[in-house]
């Protein structure tokens, strides 16, 4: 799919932020763009590493604040991965909007907070402001929820299925986009979510898969296809 195929959908200081840089969007994009991801609807997105999962969410995220619906806010499960979505967004969008990193105390409501159009944060991080009910929260309309297969992990599932049944509540508009490369039920999840499954097993580079005897590998014959579809 070209880029210039998304102009009209997009504002169009996103266009023209995203078209200097890309000029072909990959399978998964397109996939999440028909499935309804700038007509608000939620979305499981299901697709390989470096398949282009972050940009499905940038296009959510930047669109919805660009536009004047509301705050966005970027849930990542550690503080390293939470600054480095950070500086990737800032280095491309700090002149457009307001965004900041939240990983700091767990017990305030970081008032300050309110100020911002996006926030990167930890679920933990997110939790904590949902019991300090922090007012702003409610405008809030786009969720993103990176590695959301840490639902089914002891630790940090009960408290990522905490807050995302929360944030339902307390904006029943919320577009929630939840990304993962590892999902064993995607189907019982999206139906969870009321969001609209996007599967796609395309990855730039193939994956294969072999044996290694007394240093000699035999590799078995790839199933993946790489490059552009």
């Amino acid at each position: 799919m070209d880029i210039s195929e998304i102009k009209g959908m997009v504002p169009a200081l996103l266009y023209e932020k995203l078209s200097a840089e890309i000029k072909t969007l990959r399978p998964a994009q397109k996939k999440a763009i028909d499935a309804g991801l700038f007509a608000g609807k939620n979305l499981l997105v299901c697709t390989p590493t470096a398949s282009g999962k972050t940009l499905i969410a940038e296009l959510a995220l930047v669109s919805n604040i660009l536009s004047g619906k509301g705050k966005g806010i970027y849930i990542v499960p550690l503080k390293a991965l939470a600054s480095e979505k950070f500086r990737d967004f800032h280095s491309r969008y700090n002149e457009c909007f307001r965004m900041v990193l939240a990983i700091g105390d767990m017990d305030s409501d970081d008032p300050y907070l309110s100020q911002n159009d996006l926030i990167f944060a930890t679920s933990e991080k997110l939790d904590s402001l949902l019991r300090h009910r922090s007012g702003w929260l409610s405008q809030v309309r786009t969720l993103i929820i990176d590695e959301i297969h840490l639902l089914n992990d002891a630790t940090r599932g009960p408290i990522l299925e905490i807050l995302i049944t929360m944030m339902r509540k307390i904006i029943p508009s919320v577009q929630i986009i939840g990304l993962s490369a590892t999902i064993g039920n995607p189907d019982e999840l999206a139906a969870w979510l009321d969001a609209n499954l996007v599967i796609d097993a395309w990855r730039p580079v193939a994956l294969e898969e072999g044996i290694s005897v007394e240093g000699k590998v035999t590799f078995y014959p790839s199933r993946d296809t790489p490059g552009p579809q």
